[in-house]
C-alpha cells in the first residue's frame, strides 16, 4: 500500500522475494559461482546494446521531460578469480534519453585500464577487495572498476570508483569510454566517488583517501582548470564515502570504522571494524583551505555513506545525512565464506541531522526518521543551499542492498511520503530532473526517474514519477530492451547541457 504524507518518526516493513528463475543475458559462468551477489538481481548482464524509440507501456513520457538519466554499476566481466564482492564487479553505466516525449537506451561497459587488461587475457587478473592483496599486480593490488558514481559537469560525464581512483570520461551521447580525465594535467592524483560540482560556481570539488599517507587529499578544481589541493591530516586510514558541500565550506569525513593495520600486514585482508569508543569527526574546510584551516567536531559514533543536504545556516554548519549508528560486521550471523560482507552489505540508515558551531564549536546531533532508506537526491541546482526536499530509496530488511519504494522526504515540515513498488519490482537511485532551469521554479518542479527490474520475469523498464506527487506513482513506465542489474548511483544531464556540448 502507498502510504500518504507521514509524521516522523515510523517505521515500516515489507518482506518481497527475489525471482528463482535464471537471469535473462546472465553469463554462463555464474551457475558454477555460489555467491548471492552474482544472481538474480545482482546478476550480471553480458549484453551492451542500443535502442531507439523505446516503447511506452504505461501513461505519457512528459513533453518538457528533456535530457538523460544515467546510472552506473558493478557488472562482473569475468569469473571472479577469488571470492567476490558486490563492488568488484567493472562499472557498466546504462542511459535513457528523452526529448519530445520519444525516449531511446543505451549501455556500456567502462573502458578502464584494468578491464582492458582482462580482456586481452580473457580472465580477472585481480583478487577484489576481500583480499588477499598482491602489490606486484598492474596498477596496483585493487583494480579501479569506475563502477560507483557519475559526475556532470557542462554536459560532461565521468565515471568514479568509491576506492578513490581515476575519473573515466564518457560520451554523454554513446556512452563511450573517451579515456582518462587528468583536467589538462592538472589533477596530480585519484578522487573518490561523490566528488562535487557546484553549479553556481562551475567549480569541481573533490576528495580523496587511501591506505598510506597522506591518508586524504582534499581539493577543488575551478572552470579555467586550475586545481587547488591540499593533504589532510587524519591519524590513519580512513574509509570516507562522500563529503559535505556548503556555499563557503567542504565537511570532509572521519569516522571509527577502519582496518585492523597488524592484521592487513599478517593476512593481506583489510577487515573494517566499528570502533566504538572513538568519535565521529566531522572537519570543516574553507572551499580553497589548507589542512591548516580545518575545523574539527567530535560527534557520535557512528559511520555514514552519503550526505542529504548541507547549508549554512548562521554560525552554523548543518548536515543531514543517511546514519548508520551500528556498522559493526557480524559474520556470526551468517553461513559460509562470505559472511562478513553479507553482514557488511545489511545497510541500515536512517535520516539525521548535524549542526556544526563555527564560533563556539558546540555540536548539535540527532535523528529525523528512522525509515531504513538511502541513496538520497536533491536537486543539484541548489547545491549548497539549505533544500526543502530529497528523494530516497526505502530499502527493505529482508533484502538488504535492494531497493523496495521511493519515498519524499519535505525536511521542512518533517513529513515524508512514499510509494512502494510492488511485489518483486526493485528500483534504482532516482535523480532529479527539472522541468525548468529557471531560479524561480519551485524546488519540486521536475520528476525523478528509475530503472525499474521485475523479478517475475526480468524485464526491465524507467519509471518517471512527478517528483511534486511521488505518491501517486508513476506517471509513465517506458520499456527497456533488456535486464537491468542492481546497482549504485545516477546523474541527470539537462537536454540543454548535451546539446550545447555537442554544438
Amino acid at each position: 500500500m502507498n502510504s500518504p504524507s507521514t509524521q516522523l518518526p515510523i517505521t515500516s516493513r515489507h518482506p518481497k522475494a527475489l525471482g528463482t528463475t535464471r537471469p535473462s543475458a546472465a553469463p554462463p559462468w555464474i551457475d558454477a559461482v555460489d555467491n548471492p551477489y552474482l544472481h538474480g538481481l545482482f546478476a550480471p548482464t553480458t549484453l551492451e546494446t542500443s535502442a531507439e524509440a523505446l516503447e511506452v507501456s504505461e501513461g505519457e513520457i512528459p513533453s518538457d521531460l528533456y535530457g538523460a538519466y544515467f546510472r552506473n554499476g558493478p557488472n562482473a566481466r569475468h569469473a571472479p578469480k577469488n571470492r567476490y564482492h558486490w563492488f568488484d564487479g567493472d562499472g557498466m553505466v546504462h542511459g535513457i534519453w528523452f526529448e519530445e516525449g520519444r525516449a531511446r537506451y543505451a549501455n556500456r561497459y567502462v573502458q578502464t585500464r584494468g578491464l582492458v587488461l582482462e580482456e586481452e587475457q580473457a580472465q580477472s587478473i585481480w583478487p577484489g577487495v576481500l583480499g588477499p592483496f598482491d602489490f606486484s599486480l598492474p596498477h596496483g593490488p585493487l583494480k579501479d572498476t569506475a563502477n560507483t558514481d557519475l559526475l556532470a559537469r557542462g554536459g560532461e560525464l565521468y565515471a568514479l570508483w568509491y576506492e578513490s581512483g581515476q575519473p573515466y570520461r564518457i560520451d554523454p551521447t554513446t556512452l563511450a569510454t573517451l579515456g582518462v580525465e587528468d583536467f589538462g594535467g592538472q589533477l596530480a592524483g585519484p578522487i573518490s566517488a561523490h566528488s562535487k560540482v557546484d553549479p553556481a560556481t562551475g567549480e569541481l570539488i573533490f576528495f580523496s583517501y587511501g591506505d598510506r599517507p597522506p591518508y586524504m587529499r582534499y581539493g577543488l578544481i575551478r572552470p579555467d582548470g586550475t586545481v587547488h589541493q591540499t593533504e589532510i591530516t587524519l591519524p590513519g586510514p580512513r574509509r570516507p564515502h562522500d563529503l559535505g558541500l556548503t556555499r563557503n565550506y567542504a565537511v570532509l569525513h572521519d569516522f571509527p570504522v577502519f582496518f585492523d593495520e597488524a592484521l592487513f600486514k599478517q593476512t593481506g585482508k583489510r577487515i573494517p571494524l566499528f570502533h566504538r569508543e572513538v568519535p565521529t569527526r566531522y572537519g570543516v574546510i574553507p572551499r580553497t583551505g589548507c589542512d591548516a584551516d580545518v575545523k574539527w567536531f567530535d560527534c557520535e559514533p557512528c559511520y555514514m555513506l552519503h550526505v542529504v543536504n548541507c547549508y549554512e545556516e548562521g554560525d552554523w554548519v548543518v548536515m543531514i545525512g543517511c546514519r548508520t549508528s551500528d556498522p559493526t560486521l557480524r559474520p556470526e550471523r551468517e553461513d559460509g565464506k562470505l559472511a562478513a560482507m553479507l553482514s557488511g552489505l545489511k545497510l541500515q540508515a536512517n535520516l539525521y541531522r548535524w549542526r556544526l558551531n563555527m564560533v563556539t564549536g558546540q555540536v548539535e546531533e540527532g535523528p529525523l526518521c528512522d525509515l531504513n532508506a538511502e541513496f538520497p537526491t536533491t536537486t543539484g541546482a541548489w547545491l549548497g543551499q539549505r533544500k526543502r526536499y530529497s528523494y530516497h530509496q526505502v530499502i527493505p530488511y529482508e533484502i538488504p542492498a535492494t531497493f523496495d519504494g521511493l519515498a519524499k522526504y519535505d525536511l521542512q515540515a518533517g513529513t515524508y511520503e512514499r510509494f512502494d513498488y510492488g511485489a518483486g519490482l526493485f528500483g534504482s537511485e532516482a535523480p532529479f530532473a527539472p522541468r525548468s532551469m529557471s531560479p524561480d521554479a519551485p524546488e519540486d518542479a521536475g520528476y525523478v526517474l528509475s530503472f525499474m527490474t521485475d523479478a517475475s520475469d526480468w524485464s526491465s523498464s524507467c519509471w518517471i514519477f512527478d517528483a511534486q506527487d511521488v505518491a501517486k506513482g508513476p506517471v509513465a513506465k517506458v520499456k527497456l530492451p533488456h535486464r537491468v542489474p542492481a546497482g549504485f548511483h545516477a546523474t541527470w544531464i539537462p537536454g540543454a547541457d548535451l546539446q550545447s556540448r555537442s554544438s
